[in-house]
């Protein structure tokens, strides 16, 4: 794979060109998400930006989402035919939704006298493994990207697709998946930066749906971002931060529907993003507050105090193909030489999982599950938490005081997250997001959509 190997130090914000008028031609992959190009004045809007974007000297690479909420709703006409769909045919399906997208922008652009040609994932060299509905990138070849490039077209490609080249067949990344293949594309062909444009101006202290006081993040590492994203931020998939970080892409997450500056996000804490008067910008303590509804907690009792029955209870939940967050194991009682041990995973895999465990109740020898799916998970991040003292008498506190219960705790050096009741999470939101100063008196615009 055509992809830089050491990360990048001392990244800028590009630099307006030099009194002489001389262009400095960059290399610009930009992203748009379905709220973006959810429909046809949408469309043109995001072509408008597009070549204005080359015609201020770029090479201009474009990675669409499908038109709104067309994967929602070609899901819910698989759901309507059968409720066993064939997973290949069911990538099949939604892979049409980004082929719709890039290519009416590449006609938008067109009309507007450029020249544009677009690519689905496969015919742009994203080479993916096999397992549909969350294909994992293994290689890209972008030398078709390439040869559009240099004869001066602007190449447009579908997010969130591939192609196995064991199979030879259509797979899709999952949920986010655009963004996955925006940063893998700008890797491979070494793009200057990788533009992710959503419905809001930048990464926000909070969802601004749930905090609308919520402030803009001027720049934030990638180990932040990381952590953000896997607490439920929903504004970059937590695969595209971990790609970008590994090949050293800056990102910068700004808006379709305005011109201003957006967030950066750069790939190590070490590096440094200056204003264009040459000011390195200030690294807070705390970068934000992220929430996560999508999550169900399971807790099975009784389990044997002996060595290896954790073990046991985590190898049959990695054979279902479950994803565990957070874990918490309670003293055992004293006497009865039982334990109860809780985790939580994404409720979408919590059918298989509660399946495979029942299946191995009695080799294990638990009790009992218990399983609820009304919990909401709540994380603080910020890298300037390891050097200042505090953090966590502040965060608990202001939780007591709101009178928020909490039912389990998990840190690491950057972040606090807790699990509280799902009705209680959005106050907990805007309790600790104030308790650390990070209100604004303004309230932030969000133009539409989901904040994809």
């Amino acid at each position: 794979m055509s992809t830089p190997t050491t990360e990048v130090h001392n990244a800028t914000l590009p630099q307006a060109a030099p009194a002489s008028g001389a262009v400095t031609k960059q290399l610009i992959v930009q992203k748009f998400g379905g709220s973006s190009v959810a429909d046809a004045d949408g469309v043109k809007r995001v072509a408008a930006r597009v070549v204005a974007a080359q015609q201020a000297g770029n090479e201009v690479v474009v990675v669409v989402s499908a038109m709104g909420d067309t994967t929602d709703e070609l899901l819910d006409l698989a759901a309507e035919v059968t409720d066993s769909a064939p997973a290949r045919e069911m990538d099949m399906l939604l892979s049409a939704g980004e082929r719709i997208s890039m290519a009416l922008l590449a006609m938008a652009i067109n009309k507007l006298g450029a020249s544009a040609q677009s690519f689905t994932g496969s015919q742009a060299g994203m080479i993916t493994d096999g397992i549909h509905g969350k294909a994992r990138i293994i290689d890209v070849d972008p030398h078709r990207i390439r040869t559009a490039l240099d004869k001066g077209n602007i190449a447009i490609v579908a997010g969130f697709q591939g192609m196995s080249r064991a199979t030879h067949e259509i797979t899709t990344l999952g949920r986010g998946g655009s963004d996955t293949t925006a940063v893998a594309l700008a890797a491979a062909l070494e793009a200057d930066v990788c533009e992710i444009y959503t419905d809001v101006d930048g990464i926000f202290t909070a969802d601004p749906r749930v905090v609308p006081s919520a402030q803009k993040i001027d720049t934030i590492s990638s180990e932040e971002m990381l952590e953000l994203a896997a607490s439920g931020a929903k504004i970059l998939h937590l695969r595209c931060v971990e790609y970008a970080r590994r090949f050293g892409v800056p990102l910068h997450v700004r808006s379709s529907f305005s011109q201003h500056e957006g967030t950066w996000v750069i790939p190590s804490a070490d590096d440094k993003i200056t204003t264009q008067e040459g000011v390195a910008l200030e690294q807070p303590i705390i970068s934000g507050v992220a929430h996560d509804r999508s999550e169900a907690k399971v807790t099975v009792v009784g389990v044997p105090d002996i060595p290896g029955k954790a073990a046991a209870i985590f190898q049959v939940i990695a054979d279902a193909h479950s994803n565990i967050d957070m874990i918490v194991q309670n003293v055992s009682t004293h006497g009865t030489g039982k334990t109860d041990i809780s985790f939580t995973l994404p409720i979408v895999e919590g059918a298989d999982a509660l399946a495979a465990l029942h299946a191995a109740q009695d080799q294990i020898g638990f009790e009992a599950i218990e399983y609820n799916e009304q919990i909401g998970k709540l994380s603080l991040i910020g890298a300037g938490m390891r050097s200042h003292p505090g953090v966590s008498a502040t965060f608990f506190k202001a939780l007591s005081d709101a009178g928020i219960n909490i039912n389990m705790i998990s840190t690491s050096e950057i972040r606090i997250s807790v699990v509280t009741h799902a009705d209680l999470l959005d106050e907990a939101v805007r309790v600790i997001h104030k308790a650390f100063g990070l209100d604004t008196e303004s309230e932030v615009t969000v133009y539409g959509g989901t904040g994809r």
